[in-house]
């Protein structure tokens, strides 16, 4: 820009300046906008040479740009000034203005120091004016502060060397570089608010991209588990609500189409017994094992664990829930307790299971002798206790006396006539002749006895009594609901079926049968109720005639 008329400013440098301000605006990234105020400052203010120098996050100054000479700018392109060092340039120097000016003889103090430079000595000026190769003239930027208030923080420094004509600047130079270096604060803060957003958005874009990512796995490791999943509401009481999701494999295990499945909750298909389990279960990491109903109306024993979905704003939401199924291991495990309560022979209930049902109806004392609540632990031993199996198993707590209000108090009829009272009956059988049968026969004919009497026995008692072995060859009968002469009727009927000829190993073999008939009631133990039992049959086997005991 010339500078010999202050008064006169060719009009192609007011074109050149604006041409220069509105391509800082429009520029398309912060280091275009850098490079087009340093080249600005040479084309259109009439400077040799000009450097941005831009503050970093760490407040430092970096050489951000440079133009006019190549030379200099290799020099010092991308090198750092100290925010100290800087800091100390523009208390020194003369101001004018917004700009600061230090001259070559007081620059010396300077030369030390970490700002970059690249100018050079030269002769002393030979008049007033001249501009000096060691001159410095900075124009500081600063972003734009609140409308009416002071300026911002200091964003960078343009630096200028040698203007045209060799002569410092006038007033009107002073202002159009001043004004100048306004307007380059404001397109550098635009320009950097361009590039933050930019790279928000590029963040965001990235971000929206991983979050499509992970659904699109989260779906099709949900979509095709090998195992059931399904994605429910949560109840207000934190519990499972309407399934809003099923995967394939929870469809396939209940046989039941994705559609129909967000008709209903967990509630709804599980079975009536497990609706306290599936209560119980909890919805953070909780796990149950229960039963759910498939369309057939079967039901198929699964693991249901669960998990919160969170929502960031609003909080827990859904669960999923993981649906395995169990119906194989519950089979076996069902097997192993048949196994464990039942004659591995006869399939019949076995002694241990025999004693755990009929300790089952009986309590250790009448409950009208028993003095409330506060006498229970006297009364029926503390939970837990070594004879504990004989009566009720309470467990911990008021179920104890949950299962004391339920108890059904077992009475047995009185005196030796029937006077119409109906008890539980406890029919000892013990086979005569069967060691004959070992004995001539064999084990395997003798095996084919007891399965045989198994079944004549258990085809014999109604639905709902127990017909156990107890070892060897003696069975017992649990028949409730009895009077004397019903139970004698039963002991008759079943010894006339006993008799009958069985076929084992090829021949027709006979056996007979000699019952005792006890009567359980609360007060006594499993054993004693067995013992008595045992005691009668072996009175009713002493009374009966040798020959009369089996038929061959």
């Amino acid at each position: 820009m010339e500078t010999e008329s202050e008064p006169y400013v060719p009009l192609t440098s007011l074109r050149q300046l604006h041409q220069v301000m509105a391509e800082m605006n429009t520029a398309r990234s912060l280091a275009d906008t850098l490079q087009i105020v340093a080249d600005g400052a040479v084309t259109a203010l009439g400077y040799e040479m000009a450097c941005v120098n831009l503050v970093r996050p760490d407040g430092d100054l970096v050489v951000a740009a440079f133009s006019g000479n190549p030379a200099a700018e290799a020099l010092i392109m991308g090198r750092v000034g100290a925010r100290e060092s800087w800091e100390r340039r523009l208390r020194m120097g003369e101001l004018w203005g917004d700009l600061v000016f230090i001259p070559h003889h007081e620059g010396w103090v300077l030369d030390e120091d970490d700002v970059p430079q690249w100018y050079t000595e030269g002769p002393a000026p030979r008049f007033e004016g001249e501009w000096h190769p060691g001159d410095r003239l900075f124009a500081p930027m600063y972003s734009p502060g609140v409308q009416g208030g002071a300026r911002g923080e200091l964003i960078g420094v343009i630096s200028v060397d040698r203007p045209h004509g060799g002569r410092r600047p006038g007033a009107w130079g002073r202002e159009a570089l001043q004004m100048y270096a306004f307007q380059a604060a404001i397109a550098l803060s635009n320009a950097h608010l361009r590039a933050n957003m930019q790279r928000a958005l590029v963040r965001l874009e990235r971000d929206q991209q991983a979050l499509r990512a992970s659904e699109e796995s989260f779906r099709q490791a949900f979509e095709y588990a090998p195992s059931g999943m399904a994605i429910a509401e949560m109840d207000g009481d934190h519990h499972q609500g309407r399934i809003l999701r099923a995967n394939d494999a929870l469809c396939r295990l209940l046989g039941r189409p994705a559609a129909a499945m967000r008709r209903y909750s967990f509630a709804d298909l599980v079975h009536p017994e497990d609706v306290t389990t599936l209560r119980r279960t909890s919805p953070e990491g909780g796990r149950g094992e229960l039963r759910l109903a498939r369309r057939d109306g079967t039901y198929v024993w699964v693991s249901l664990r669960n998990s919160v979905v969170a929502d960031a704003a609003d909080g827990p939401r859904f669960l999923l829930t993981h649906v395995e199924d169990i119906e194989e291991r519950k089979r076996r495990e069902l097997q192993l307790a048949h196994r464990a309560s039942h004659d591995s022979l006869t399939g019949l209930p076995n002694s241990a299971e025999l004693r755990a049902r009929l300790a089952a109806r009986l309590c250790r004392r009448p409950a009208q002798e028993a003095g409330g609540f506060d006498s229970l632990d006297a009364a029926y031993g503390h939970p837990g206790d070594a004879d504990a199996g004989h009566g009720f198993d309470f467990g911990p707590g008021a179920e104890a006396y949950d299962a004391f209000d339920h108890h059904v108090h077992t009475v047995a009829p009185e005196g030796g006539h029937d006077d119409g009272a109906k008890g539980l009956a406890v029919l000892f059988c013990d086979l005569d002749g069967f060691k004959s049968i070992n004995d001539r026969f064999g084990h395997n004919a003798g095996d084919a006895v007891l399965i045989e009497v198994a079944r004549r026995l258990s085809n014999g008692v109604r639905d709902g009594d127990t017909v156990a072995r107890l070892g060897g060859d003696e069975f017992v009968i649990l028949a409730d609901g009895l009077g004397r002469a019903d139970a004698q009727d039963l002991a008759g009927r079943l010894r006339g079926e006993i008799i009958q000829p069985i076929r084992a190993e090829g021949r027709a073999v006979r056996v007979g049968a000699s019952f005792g008939i006890g009567w359980a009631h609360c007060g006594m133990t499993a054993d004693e109720v067995l013992k008595s039992a045992d005691e009668r049959m072996y009175v009713e086997k002493r009374s009966r005639p040798k020959q009369h005991r089996r038929a061959g």
